[in-house]
């Protein structure tokens, strides 16, 4: 029997019969939370908190064409990519993040969005 079934079951004729749904009833239930439980450990692990920057490292250009964008998972593990935009050339960089913090130095933006992302959740 699924719990969201569109078959119409028979009404219990008894006392034995409405326990024998009830019971059908804590099984379905304590799978569907077992499920929501291994669900809510495997979302840890995606990539959701995301905030970009967007700046102007060179006061030769007008606008805000550079970036730093930042995507971490629940437990602050992922990436920042900086993207410098200049007239003749555009350089990309990226750092890993592990628990908030890289082994690279990170810029302002780079810690500006690493910190916007965190608020994200």
């Amino acid at each position: 029997m699924s719990l969201f079934s569109k078959k119409k079951s028979k009404e219990p004729q008894n006392i034995d019969e409405v326990l024998v749904q009830f019971s059908q009833l804590k099984e379905q239930f304590e799978k569907l939370s077992k499920e929501l439980e291994t669900m809510k450990i495997d979302s840890v692990a995606n990539l959701k908190n995301v905030a970009v920057i967007r700046f102007n490292p060179f006061s030769e250009l007008g606008s805000n064409q550079s970036f730093s964008a930042a995507i971490l998972d629940g437990t602050n593990n992922g990436l920042v990519i900086t993207s410098l935009f200049t007239r003749s050339e555009n350089r990309v960089y990226g750092k890993p993040i592990k628990n908030g913090a890289s082994v690279y130095l990170l810029t302002d933006e780079e810690k500006e969005a690493i910190k916007k992302a965190q608020e994200s959740r």
